[in-house]
């Protein structure tokens, strides 16, 4: 089985992006895009399905790994009976795309052995490698892989092998370069000035972050992390680069994450935004203004790098998945759901980029109310919600009190901007949406809203509403679904997005972002010394990397693919509202960040 998924590392170049293990090993490598077929897949099966595997032949007694600071670089240190080795990961950026990896000989003598795999199109393509001049190449028809080496390469069936001793000082370089069938390949990179110019790139884009508050490290690994989960080519921004990490140990809730999500791409622009990268959040604005003009008021929940519609949600029955987890899929349904809540993040993007300044299109307006629109037919539909839940539609709460915020959001920038609107129909469905969740949406028993006109459950989504402004945070009917999200789905700083499902097939974990949007609400209600310490209990839920999953098992750790956009975004989001309500609570005045929602 693969290495835990706490113990990986992301290294990418903002167009793909690969998994480095604790022990040295990438088990996960796409490439060209993000969502392209996997070269490497023994995250979900084993080292036959692509991998590359490296570092001491002995048995390795102490491992330490850190990115260097403010990079994507990673150094992994590898300790032996007979000395140390670092590991030194990354992916250039600009030019062809390729993996650089260093290995320097840090103190005594140390046997080291790569063994590189590669197997495309997951793991179900193995080809022979093939020597050439200047390297071993593995090609198909579509695509080549050329490893390159100051040592010496030999083959071994499928693997591309190399073995040599490393003493203090030393230093050995490999770099495995992927291009088209008809590309030519790129030269093998000089390594010292690859490492330099990577390390300043990033560092140079750190020293843009607007971020001075007590959090900065993690917040700065967040940005950096949402920064490489970008596709620099388009604009779009990746859920995670992994697929069919599971959401329950040997579960069958697998899922691609390699696409877009409208709701991902609203909140990364958001928080860009707040941090002063505006060029980033110019261009997901471009990217989401793009798909508006295109898709006329039809807009999907989610969508490739490029921004076109996803391929069919097919299974991978030739991989055993992650543990056993299976079926391991590529693509995602999801994107033929109804999501009526993205229609509101919509809406509310536009209205904080008009209040902020940001400059929009001159025909966005219309595009705008074509969405309105597509909302005023569609309000009082079922649809499956944020959490994508597969079966029978429902009507969704948490998706009701979107439609709210569409047209709220709406209505003020007509009124405020002078924009055209038929202003008396919207305010009369604003009303219609807000009696409709107030009456419809509450379990009577209980007074608290529930996740479903169906189903009288909790869910942590609802703890968004009176960070919307659909009611007061002190609202009876907002303290009572806190209450009851606190009473059922808390487990300390852990929060589940609802009650345990009958005949699900595993524990599945907490969702670390509904954490983050529960300290918010705390903030809300001025309990800041409480808000802080649950969210210093979150942080310690990272990996040693400071990176997040999408989900957290007390039992069984990370779960869900990784790392996770959204626990990254709302983690940043939540570190900028303390310092604001914090300040503001004290009779201070925030400096810049104001709430906007989360989800």
């Amino acid at each position: 089985m693969p290495q835990a998924i706490r113990d990986h590392a992301l290294i990418g170049d903002l167009r793909c992006a690969a998994l480095v293990a604790k022990d040295g090993c990438i088990d996960w490598f796409c490439a060209p895009r993000f969502d392209s077929p996997a070269c490497f897949t023994a995250l979900l099966g084993e080292p036959k399905h692509g991998c590359w595997q490296l570092g001491p032949v002995d048995e390795v007694v102490e491992v330490d790994r850190r990115y260097i600071a403010d990079t994507l670089v990673l150094q992994t240190e590898m300790g032996t009976a007979a000395g140390r080795i670092r590991i030194t990961d990354l992916m250039p950026l600009g030019g062809d795309i390729g993996i650089l990896r260093l290995v320097d000989g840090l103190a005594g003598e140390v046997d080291v052995r790569s063994v590189c795999t590669p197997s495309f199109h997951f793991g179900s393509c193995t080809t022979e490698p093939t020597v050439i001049e200047d390297g071993v190449m593995v090609a198909n028809e579509d695509q080549r892989l050329i490893l390159r080496s100051d040592c010496s390469l030999e083959i071994d069936g499928p693997s591309i092998v190399s073995q040599f001793r490393l003493k203090e000082g030393e230093r050995r370089q490999f770099f495995l370069c992927h291009a088209s069938a008809h590309d030519e390949p790129a030269l093998n990179p000089e390594a010292q000035p690859a490492l330099d110019g990577c390390v300043d790139w990033w560092r140079d884009w750190v020293s843009q972050c607007s971020y001075q508050g007590r959090w900065r490290d993690a917040v700065v690994r967040s940005l950096i992390t949402l920064k490489a989960l970008t596709h620099a080519p388009s604009g779009g921004i990746v859920a995670a680069p992994t697929t069919s990490l599971p959401e329950a140990p040997g579960g069958t809730a697998n899922w691609d994450y390699r696409f877009c999500w409208i709701r991902d791409t609203v909140l990364a622009l958001d928080v860009f935004l707040d941090s002063n990268y505006l060029g980033e959040a110019q261009a997901w604005r471009d990217w989401l203004l793009q798909l508006m003009e295109r898709t006329r008021g039809e807009i999907r929940v989610l969508y490739d790098v490029a921004g076109q519609d996803t391929p069919a949600e097919s299974e991978l029955d030739w991989l055993p998945g992650y543990g056993g987890a299976r079926p391991v899929r590529a693509g995602n349904a999801a994107s033929e759901q109804h999501q009526l809540d993205v229609f509101g993040q919509l809406m509310d993007l536009l209205h904080s980029g008009r209040r902020s300044g940001m400059q929009t299109r001159a025909d966005t307006w219309a595009r705008q109310c074509e969405l309105i629109d597509r909302v005023l037919r569609s309000w009082r539909e079922p649809d499956e919600g944020i959490w994508e839940l597969r079966g029978e539609p429902r009507h969704y709460t948490h998706s009701r009190v979107y439609a709210w915020v569409a047209l709220d959001r709406s209505i003020r920038d007509a009124e405020a901007f002078g924009l055209p609107a038929p202003l008396e129909d919207w305010y009369a469905a604003r009303d219609a949406i807000h009696h409709d969740v107030c009456t419809r949406g509450i379990d009577p028993t209980r007074g608290a809203f529930k996740q479903s006109y169906e189903e009288a459950i909790p869910d942590a989504s609802l703890v968004m509403i009176p960070l919307l402004g659909f009611l007061p945070v002190d609202d009876e009917r907002v303290q009572a679904t806190l209450k009851w999200v606190r009473e059922e789905l808390c487990n300390g700083a852990l929060v589940y997005r609802f009650p345990a499902r009958q005949g699900y097939d595993g524990p599945e974990g907490a969702f670390l972002a509904c954490s983050f949007w529960l300290i918010d609400t705390m903030l809300l209600e001025k309990r800041d010394a409480e808000a802080e310490a649950l969210f210093e209990r979150v942080l310690q839920l990272r990996n040693d990397v400071g990176l997040l999953a999408e989900e957290y098992h007390p039992e069984h750790g990370m779960l869900g693919n990784f790392p996770q956009a959204l626990s990254h975004l709302a983690l940043v989001k939540t570190a900028y509202f303390i310092d604001a309500c914090t300040q503001a609570h004290r009779g201070g005045r925030p400096e810049r960040f104001s709430y906007k929602p989360m989800l």
